[in-house]
C-alpha cells in the first residue's frame, strides 16, 4: 500500500497533467482565434499554469528570499498580461509547467525501505523465568534475561547461546545466504533467523542497542545525509533575474517602448533551460529501462556520471548467490567420485539445510539418474545428517559430525580441505559405514562476464572495490578471478557504510552495487545505489536509486557510459538555450521581436532541446572511452 506521501505526490502529478491538457487546448484555441468568445482562451493557461508559478515565487521570496527561475517567469507573466499579450503569458506558463512535470516524473515514488526494515524487527520473545516460559514483547527484554528461541523464529535481541546447537541465517546482517552453525558460547544477532535447533540464550544488547535497530538508524542517517542536485535553472536563477531585469530596464529607458522590455522578459524566461535537464534525464531513463535498469531517483544518473569508485557486494552481485558442488574427492579405492556424489546427494535428499539442497541440486544438474531414498534419516543441528542408503550407513557434515562419530580425519583430507577453503569453498565430509570416504567442496558461481564487466569499468577510469560480508579466503578468490585489487572482507553493514564514508571523506564519489538487506545502509549512503532487482531483497531495492531488474551486470558499463552521454546532452542543451536567449534579447532590444513572436521563438528553442534529448532514447556505444 502506498504511503500518504506517495499518494499526495501522485495526486499532484495528475493535477499537473490535467492542467497542462486543458491549457494546451486553450492555447490552441487562442492561436486559431475562435470567434464569439468573451475572453482570450489563453487565460485558462495563465490561471491553471501561471498562478501556481506566481504563488511559489512569492512564497519563496517572502519566507526565505529564495530566488529561483519562477521569479523571472512570474515577472514575465505579469508584464505580458499588463500590456495585453495574453497568449505570450499563457505559452510561457505552459512550457514552465511542462518542465516542472517532467522533473516530478523523474523523482522516486517509493520510500518503503525503512518501513520494511522496521517490520523485520522481532515482535516477541520467549523469556525463561523461575515459573516457566512466558511470551513477552521483544522491547521488554532486559539485559541478562534468559530467552529460548525455537526453530524458524527470529532472534529477538543480541545475545550469547548458553545451551543448544543450531544454524543461524545471518543474511540480514552479512548478506551471505548460507546459515552459520552456532553452539554454546557463540553470539547471535537480533533479526537473524534460527533455522534448525532450539537453544537458550542470554540477552546482551537490547532495544536501540540491538543489531537490527542499529542498521535501521544507519539507513535513516545515510538517507538524510545524501545531498540532492539543484536544478541548473534554479542554480543560476539569481543571475538570470538580475540580467533580465537590467536588460529590460535599460531598453525601456533607452527606447521608451515598454513592449520591448516585456519582450526581453518573455524571451529571457528559462523555458529551454528548465527543459534541458529533465528531458535528457527522461530520455536516458527510457534508454536505461531498455537495458534492464529501473531508475528510481530522478537525479541518480546525474550523480552516476561523477562517480570515481564502484563498490561491489560479492554474493548475489558478482556471483549468482547459489552454491554448486565444485570439487569431489574420494579417499576409498572402491568408491569412485561418481558413486560418492550419488551417496552424498541421497543422504541429503531430505535435508532442509541449504548445503544439503545445493548438493542435491548439483547432482540433478549433472545426471538424470534417480537418487536412492534414504532410510532412518537423522538431522543433527550444527553438524550434518546421517541415513541408511542402499544398505550402507552414510553421514555427511562438518568436522564436528566426524568427531561425534569417532571418524578421524586423515592428513590428506586435512590438506585437501585447507586448499579448498583458501579457494573460498565450503566443505562437506562423507563417512561410509564409520570410515572417512571423501569430501565435497561447494562454492558460489561467478556471474558470466563478471571479469569483462570489471575490466570495462576499469577502462572507464572508475575504480572497482569489493565490500563483502564473506570471509577473507572467499573474497580474495572471487576478487582475484574478476580482477579486483581492492578487497574488503568480513564486512558488517556498518563496515560497508564506514568504508564508503572513508572514500567520500577524501572527495571521491562512490556508487554501491548490492543485493542484500545488509547492503541497505551502504546503498543509501553512496552517491548512487544500484540494487540487483532480481535476486536482491525488497529492502535493498527500496534503499537504492537504481534497480538492475535483469541482474545482468554486463549492462553496468553501458549505464556508466549513458550517464556521461546524458550529461553531455544536458550541457549542449544548456549552451544552446542560453545562446538562444541572448540572441533573442538582442533582437528584442532592437525591436525585431514582439512578445508573441518572442514566445514562439522561445517555444521553438524548447522543442529543439526536447528533440536533442530524444536522441538519448536509442543511444548505445560499444566501447568505453
Amino acid at each position: 500500500m502506498k504511503s500518504l506521501e506517495a499518494l499526495l505526490e501522485w495526486g499532484g502529478i495528475k493535477r499537473k497533467i490535467a492542467c497542462l491538457i486543458l491549457s494546451g487546448i486553450a492555447l490552441l484555441a487562442s492561436m486559431i482565434g475562435l470567434p464569439g468568445l468573451p475572453f482570450d482562451p489563453a487565460w485558462a493557461a495563465i490561471i491553471l499554469c501561471g498562478i501556481p508559478i506566481i504563488l511559489e515565487a512569492v512564497i519563496g521570496l517572502v519566507t526565505a528570499f529564495d530566488i529561483k527561475a519562477d521569479v523571472l517567469v512570474s515577472l514575465a507573466l505579469i508584464a505580458s498580461v499588463l500590456i495585453g499579450e495574453d497568449f505570450a503569458a499563457g505559452e510561457v506558463a505552459f512550457i514552465m509547467q511542462l518542465g516542472a512535470l517532467l522533473e516530478d516524473l523523474t523523482v522516486a515514488k517509493a520510500r518503503a525501505g525503512i518501513e520494511k526494515l522496521v517490520r523485520l524487527t522481532p515482535r516477541t520473545a520467549r523469556r525463561i523465568t523461575p515459573d516457566g516460559e512466558e511470551t513477552i514483547p521483544a522491547q521488554q527484554v532486559q539485559v541478562g534475561d534468559l530467552l529460548r528461541v525455537l526453530p524458524g523464529e527470529s532472534i529477538p535481541v543480541d545475545g550469547m547461546i548458553l545451551s543448544g546447537s543450531t544454524s543461524i541465517d545471518q543474511s540480514v546482517m552479512t548478506g551471505e545466504s548460507l546459515p552459520v552453525d552456532k553452539t554454546t558460547g557463540d553470539t547471535v544477532s537480533s533479526g537473524t533467523i534460527n533455522r534448525f535447533g532450539a537453544f537458550e540464550m542470554k540477552a546482551l544488547r537490547v532495544g536501540e542497542d540491538s543489531a537490527i535497530q542499529r542498521m535501521i538508524r544507519l539507513v535513516q542517517s545515510a538517507d538524510a545525509g545524501k545531498a540532492k542536485i539543484v536544478g541548473m535553472a534554479d542554480r543560476w536563477a539569481t543571475w538570470i533575474v538580475i540580467t533580465a531585469l537590467t536588460a529590460a530596464a535599460l531598453t525601456w529607458l533607452a527606447t521608451g517602448e515598454i513592449i520591448r522590455a516585456v519582450t526581453i522578459l518573455v524571451v529571457f524566461c528559462p523555458c529551454a533551460l528548465v527543459l534541458a535537464t529533465p528531458t535528457a534525464i527522461m530520455a536516458a531513463i527510457g534508454n536505461a529501462t531498455r537495458h534492464g535498469f529501473l531508475v528510481r531517483e530522478g537525479d541518480a544518473l546525474e550523480r552516476l556520471a561523477g562517480v570515481s569508485h564502484v563498490a561491489f557486494d560479492k554474493t548475489g552481485t558478482l556471483t549468482c548467490g547459489t552454491l554448486q558442488v565444485s570439487h569431489i574427492i574420494s579417499f576409498l579405492p572402491h568408491c569412485s567420485q561418481e558413486r560418492l556424489f550419488a551417496l552424498a546427494a541421497a543422504v541429503e535428499l531430505r535435508s532442509e539445510h541449504p548445503l544439503g539442497k545445493a548438493v542435491v541440486a548439483s547432482y540433478r544438474q549433472r545426471t538424470s539418474q534417480e537418487l536412492s531414498q534414504p532410510q532412518q534419516f537423522q538431522m543433527i543441528p550444527g553438524q550434518g545428517v546421517s541415513a541408511a542408503v542402499e544398505g550402507h550407513q552414510v553421514a555427511a557434515g562438518n568436522e564436528a559430525l566426524l568427531t561425534a562419530l569417532d571418524v578421524p580425519l586423515s592428513p590428506q583430507a586435512c590438506q585437501t580441505a585447507e586448499q579448498w577453503r583458501k579457494e573460498g569453498c565450503t566443505i562437506i565430509y562423507l563417512a561410509l559405514d564409520g570410515e572417512l570416504a571423501g569430501a565435497l567442496a561447494l562454492s558460489d558461481t561467478l556471474r558470466p562476464n563478471a571479469a569483462e564487466t570489471i575490466a570495462q569499468i576499469h577502462a572507464a577510469g572508475v575504480v572497482p572495490v569489493l565490500l563483502t560480508g564473506d570471509h577473507e579466503e572467499a573474497a580474495v578468490t572471487i576478487g582475484t578471478q574478476v580482477g579486483l585489487a581492492e578487497i574488503h572482507a568480513n564486512c558488517l553493514p556498518e563496515d560497508k557504510l564506514l568504508e564508503i564514508q572513508r572514500l567520500q571523506s577524501t572527495g571521491q564519489m562512490v556508487c554501491m552495487i548490492g543485493d542484500g538487506i545488509n547492503d541497505a545502509p551502504a546503498l543509501k549512503k553512496a552517491h548512487v545505489g544500484i540494487a540487483m532487482g532480481g535476486v536482491g531483497s525488497d529492502i535493498a531495492v527500496d534503499a537504492a536509486d537504481i534497480a538492475l531488474v535483469s541482474d545482468d551486470i554486463r549492462q553496468l558499463p553501458h549505464l556508466l557510459r549513458l550517464s556521461h552521454r546524458m550529461m553531455g546532452t544536458i550541457r549542449l542543451n544548456l549552451t544552446f538555450s542560453m545562446a538562444l536567449n541572448f540572441a533573442a534579447i538582442l533582437l528584442a532590444m532592437t525591436g525585431w521581436l514582439n512578445p508573441v513572436v518572442g514566445a514562439l521563438v522561445h517555444n521553438a528553442g524548447s522543442v529543439l532541446v526536447i528533440l536533442n534529448s530524444a536522441f538519448l532514447l536509442r543511444w548505445q556505444r560499444k566501447t568505453l572511452c
